[in-house]
């Protein structure tokens, strides 16, 4: 004779979720993707009714209308369907999700207004010809490119080392001491000084060589030097500080002098994020505007000498195509819309070759 043995059963708790399906679309006590975007088309919805009662509601209270209504509606249909937890944790993860999305806005909103109003003058002759003898239409800023790409290289060849060699001296040998605090507090009070006052700066220095008056691309570069050197120390010192102990332990275990471990050793672990560093320090300088006025001055002629007379710079050729435009004033317009697309996607060329930089030495996928 053979009995059979009932499966325990177990109390569900206070807190347990039903386990039901319908035709809602709401299966096994959990909301199906379905009815998730059933409730924020229902948002969008009310909100739209809502605008269209009141038209003094303007699109970005609108939008946080419409969070707000997805919020309560999803933090309620989860509290009964999913239970308590459940329900927090969709609540939050819908406030982060507006909270990034609000973020995303003003982001793609300048991208969209470069983009759309800088391919008017995106030409063959933008990139071809400078502004020397035109006076309206037509005329590019070649001139301006050119300068730029000049002044940062000169101020990215300056800068790089010694921004390495401060924070290599600040990590592996100043350790503690009174002169390594007193280096990093100057390059903390550097890192947050107006850009205006670092070209100041170095107008001054070389007004006391050259007389008063004197603008060249080099003093543009000592100017912008002032500005990338305490980024380039502080990305780097963080990046080397995060090389384990172990591997320097190891190499000197094995009789590698301090030197060579730390040229072998440690800026190879480190070189990735060296180079992002670098590159966050070049787009930091690149689209300065206040101290190139003051150094570099503007000009419509080609130079890229940069020790002979003033030279144009994409954000400065930018800035006075809006200040003191000519006729027809949309020629200017457009001049400077093709200046400020230049020089972002100059900025996003930096970017992607930090990435192909950081991809190529990474201990774990590098060559």
């Amino acid at each position: 004779m053979s009995t059979t043995t009932p499966a325990p059963t177990r109390n569900p708790g206070p807190d347990s979720t039903p386990t039901f399906e319908d035709a809602s679309g709401i299966k096994s006590g959990r909301i199906t993707t379905p009815v998730h975007a059933g409730i924020l088309a229902g948002a969008v919805l009310l909100t739209l009714g809502i605008l269209a009662l009141f038209d003094a509601i303007g699109l970005f209270a609108g939008i946080m209308l419409t969070a707000a209504i997805y919020l309560v509606a999803i933090y309620g249909i989860a509290r009964a369907v999913e239970g308590r937890r459940h329900a927090l944790d969709r609540f939050v993860t819908g406030v982060v999700t507006t909270f990034f999305l609000m973020a995303l806005i003003p982001l793609l909103s300048v991208i969209w207004t470069v983009v759309s109003l800088g391919l008017a003058r995106f030409d063959a002759e933008f990139f071809t010809w400078s502004m020397r003898g035109v006076l309206g239409e037509g005329g590019g800023a070649y001139h301006a490119i050119m300068g730029t790409l000049v002044i940062t290289g000169i101020t990215t060849l300056l800068s790089v080392p010694i921004g390495i060699f401060a924070a290599i001296y600040l990590v592996e040998y100043g350790q503690r001491g009174r002169l390594a605090r007193a280096l990093t507090f100057f390059v903390d009070v550097m890192t947050g000084i107006p850009s205006i006052v670092a070209g100041l700066f170095a107008v001054a220095l070389f007004t006391l060589f050259f007389g008063p008056g004197i603008r060249m691309g080099i003093i543009g570069s000592v100017a912008l030097m002032v500005l990338m050197i305490p980024v380039v120390v502080r990305s780097t010192e963080e990046m080397l500080r995060l090389v384990p102990n172990e591997l320097r332990e190891a190499s000197y275990a094995l009789g590698v002098p301090k030197w060579l471990t730390i040229s072998k050793v440690v800026l190879p672990t480190a070189a990735a994020g060296i180079g992002t560093g670098v590159t966050l320090a070049v787009a930091r300088v690149i689209g300065e505007t206040a101290p190139l006025l003051v150094t570099v001055g503007t000009t419509t002629n080609f130079n890229i000498n940069p020790f002979d007379g003033r030279m144009q710079t994409l954000p400065v050729f930018a800035y006075y195509s809006y200040a003191t435009p000519g006729i027809p004033r949309e020629a200017f317009t457009e001049r400077m819309w093709a200046a400020v697309l230049t020089l972002m996607l100059i900025v996003m060329a930096l970017n992607l070759i930090a990435r192909l930089i950081s991809k190529f030495f990474a201990p774990k996928t590098g060559r």
